[in-house]
């Protein structure tokens, strides 16, 4: 629909017959030719984990390209056998890889479906819930509070329809929009007629017919020049510096290696196809793979706690996470309002008071919300003699809504919002008799009424009213020289369990901190009944006179934020996350799509708006903390096994690189063919593969774990030095005592190699005892089987391929007596490690 960029300078009727369509919308078969036409509508190509794509990624390493070029280059050079065996091992091992990450990806992707983001839309004739990726040129939607907009699109119909486009112009208050045709050279900030992808629905209702879609969007042109990419998130940061500590100390062995290789004259290939060989071997190239598994089995797990993941490296910050941010509505509280009662300024229950407030509720056409429903449905009036004029929907900032009615010719103009913000815009107030005052008169009285039931527990909105000679309209201007009528008491008691919940988040070492647009009294008040210290509250007001420096100290101290603007909460989180934390936000309404972006893991709910549920990484079936905790503990079994690995591989690799790197300088051949490292390396793959079903200790849950580069380089000294220490001693039993040659050495050293790297890992696998803590039962079986595997490989035909020769029954006697001392003195070792070094 390229031919359309000025469709809001064209009617409706012209419109709809330019791009196809009619008010009925189109048809499936239409919208499926036309989203092969136009492609899906998405700012950013979706993870497509597809069969070739996935199976490339698995040898798009640059070390993994230079081997398969050396070992063709072998092949050219009559070197058959090794180049085919170097060939067939990465094809092994890229497959086992490609196979694991395969099958995490479609369970994962099953998992997301669940909460797809949804529009409404006109198909063969009824309104259906389709996907917002498939919405296509010349789909008619339909719109409601807290929608997002799914495609630039012009409005054909409006009731009230306010719209925030803070995300693409800006503007900090809600836009009102209406049909109609405009001048073509109008700004796109000035486009009332017309919706963008991007933005969402603030109040009030609609229908639009959809004309671009995707990167042809306003908000696509600018993700076109700016590459829209996530914030990498704590454990990818995390991954990337563990990259960077293993690229340099491979790049740092294997120039070396190749360096002593060829100072003693041997072949140039020989050299070059081991050192290669060498640094596949100290990568551990089965580290995305192992991810992938363990964050899918994480996500799984989580599902059937009814959390449901949609950013799949959000469940590492998620175990990470030390400092939980939420609101307190529907999450300590029961989210069911309660109307107690309507007060006059006098502080008695009164008819008007509560009569105007149903009028407010009962026309107001914003988001569904329990207070209105608590008005609207505790007790009702006969209102058919008042019609609707018009509308001035709430927002954060004034925190008021204002409805224009018409009755017996006379125009009135209703209010009810936060009672500050009420009694901001009134200048005089209305007694029970009757009789209008001024405020300043009575407002001391009002302002204690207030005071004491928040100190209550009680939540209060103000209630005014201004009545205007007809005809007018209403606009935020129109909010001034109000009369104050009365105060509406609501009550939204805390959740039952909530302490108990709260006090487990505490033990697994997570802060709560509350972030609530209430007032200060009845935030405190409530956060007290739970439990949550209340001390050193701050309010939106006092953050404003904070100064940044400041508020890093201050969101630290402080558990209790009330009167919060949207903004502000995503300057809490920001502050937060500056000094060290990983914060997480529990958010689910139209105010909370910045600050669910802004934290490590935003959490929303399946029942929440749908901009809340766009905008965050873990989507909870159920608003219950209960579920969260078991979230997080599952965030951390599923980091603790991904840690095992990086502990494991990069140790046993450590030390066998390092006993190559030592011994290559008193031996007048290479150590290990280069097929017979990569044979090393796949083999010690496997019970690594089985990882994520391991076992996770108690005490590793019990508080939030981080990546720590200097201990993981710590560990890998530590055990890479013990391993090699073996290493050196089946070299001396060898050389020493066997006498051995060539193919004796290396068939005798893999085999202690493969056998010892793979029991080290029942090991090393835990900060406990080994029989304190039992391994699963598949990571049992796998190491076992392949050490048995690697046993018998020298004395089969496969054997012979590699270059191996049968080993003396002595000799394996001897190196069994070795990896068992290996694995004491592993206990040993591990025990002091953990003593000295906290993680």
């Amino acid at each position: 629909m390229e031919g359309l960029i000025k469709y809001w300078s064209v009617s409706a009727d012209d419109l709809l017959k330019q791009v196809r369509s009619t008010t009925d919308g189109l048809t499936n078969e239409e919208a499926k030719h036309r989203l092969d036409t136009f492609g899906p509508n998405l700012i950013s190509p979706k993870n497509n984990y597809n069969f070739s794509r996935l199976l490339w990624a698995q040898f798009k390493n640059p070390i993994i390209l230079i081997l398969v070029f050396a070992a063709v280059v072998s092949f050219f050079l009559h070197d058959t056998s090794t180049s085919i065996i170097v060939l067939s091992i990465i094809l092994i091992s890229g497959l086992l890889g490609f196979w694991q990450e395969y099958k995490a990806m479609n369970a994962v992707q099953k998992l997301t479906s669940l909460v797809q983001v949804k529009a409404t839309l006109s198909r063969d004739g009824s309104l259906q819930e389709i996907p917002v990726e498939e919405v296509v040129p010349g789909d008619i939607v339909t719109l409601r509070a807290g929608d997002l907009l799914p495609g630039d699109s012009l409005i054909l119909e409006s009731k009230d329809l306010f719209v925030n486009e803070a995300a693409l112009t800006g503007e900090t208050f809600p836009v009102e929009k209406s049909a109609g045709v405009l001048d073509a050279a109008v700004a796109l900030n000035q486009r009332t007629n017309t919706l963008f992808l991007g933005t969402h629905i603030v109040s009030g209702s609609g229908k639009a017919v959809v004309v671009h879609t995707g990167l042809s969007t306003e908000f696509g042109k600018v993700a076109r020049e700016l590459v829209l990419r996530p914030p990498a998130t704590e454990f990818e940061v995390g991954v990337r510096k563990f990259g960077y500590l293993l690229l340099e100390v491979t790049l740092t062995l294997v120039i070396t290696i190749f360096a002593i290789n060829v100072f003693f004259n041997r072949p140039i290939l020989d050299s070059f196809l081991f050192s290669l060989a060498l640094a596949v071997g100290l990568t551990p190239q089965l580290l995305p793979a192992i991810i992938s598994v363990n964050l899918a089995r994480g996500a799984s797990h989580m599902a059937s706690s009814k959390v449901i993941v949609k950013r799949l490296s959000s469940i590492e910050n998620f175990g990470s996470m030390n400092v939980l941010c939420l609101d307190k509505t529907g999450t300590l509280t029961e989210g069911k309002v309660h109307l107690h009662s309507a007060l006059d300024i006098e502080g008695h229950e009164n008819e008007k008071v509560r009569l105007y407030a149903y009028i407010n509720a009962s026309y107001e056409t914003g988001y569904a919300n329990p207070i209105d429903d608590a008005i609207r449905n505790q007790r009702q009036f006969d209102i058919t003699n008042y019609t609707k004029l018009d509308e001035i929907p709430y927002d954060f900032v004034r925190k008021r809504i204002s409805i224009l009615i018409l009755k017996d010719d006379s125009q009135l103009m209703i209010t009810k919002g936060a009672l500050p913000n009420v009694l901001a815009i009134c200048s005089s107030a209305e007694k029970p008799s009757g009789e209008v005052i001024r405020l300043d008169l009575i407002r001391p009285q009002i302002e204690r009424q207030y005071e004491e039931l928040s100190q209550q527990g009680f939540r209060t909105l103000g209630i005014a009213y201004r009545i205007f000679k007809p005809p007018v309209l209403i606009n935020f201007e129109s909010e001034v020289d109000m009369t104050f009528l009365g105060i509406l008491v609501l009550y939204d008691p805390p959740k039952e369990g909530i302490i108990e919940t709260l006090a487990d988040l505490r033990q697994l070492g997570i802060s709560l901190k509350v972030i609530t647009g209430d007032n200060k009294l009845v935030a405190t008040s409530i956060c007290s009944q739970v439990k949550i210290s209340t001390e050193g509250v701050l309010t939106g007001s006092e953050l404003h006179e904070t100064s940044n420096e400041a508020m890093l100290h201050q969101v630290n101290v402080t558990n209790v934020f009330a009167e919060v603007e949207p903004n502000q909460k995503e300057q809490i989180i920001l502050a937060l996350r500056k000094t060290g934390n990983v914060v997480g936000f529990l958010g689910d309404g139209i105010n909370d799509a910045s600050a669910l972006h802004a934290a490590d893991v935003g959490i929303s709910v399946d029942s929440g708006m749908a901009v809340a549920k766009e905008a965050a990484d873990i989507v909870l079936m159920a608003k219950d903390l209960k579920v969260l905790v078991q979230g997080v503990q599952e965030g951390r079994r599923t980091f603790a096994n991904t840690i095992k690995y990086v502990f494991m591989a990069a140790s046993a690799n450590f030390g066998n690189m390092f006993s190559v790197a030592g011994i290559s300088l008193l031996l007048p051949f290479l150590p290990l063919l280069p097929k017979q490292i990569l044979l090393t390396n796949l083999l010690t793959d496997f019970p690594e593969m089985t990882i994520a079903t391991d076992t996770v200790d108690k005490e590793f849950v019990q508080k939030p774990r981080r990546w720590d580069i200097k201990f993981i380089r710590n560990f890998m000294i530590t055990f890479g030095i013990l391993s090699s220490l073996f290493d050196f001693l089946t070299f001396s039993l060898l050389l020493l005592v066997f006498h051995a040659d060539m193919d004796l050495f290396r068939t005798g050293w893999f085999v202690e190699s493969v056998v010892s790297a793979a029991l080290i890992v029942l090991i090393i696998r835990s900060r406990r005892s080994f029989f304190k803590s039992r391994p699963s039962s598949y990571l049992i079986i796998t190491t076992l089987c392949v050490a048995a595997a690697t046993i018998f490989i020298p004395f089969t035909p496969l054997g012979k391929i590699f270059g191996f020769v049968p080993l003396p029954p002595i000799f394996l006697l001897l190196v069994m007596v070795i990896i068992g001392v290996y694995m004491m003195l592993a206990e040993i070792t591990k025990k002091i490690f953990y003593s000295h070094v906290a993680f």
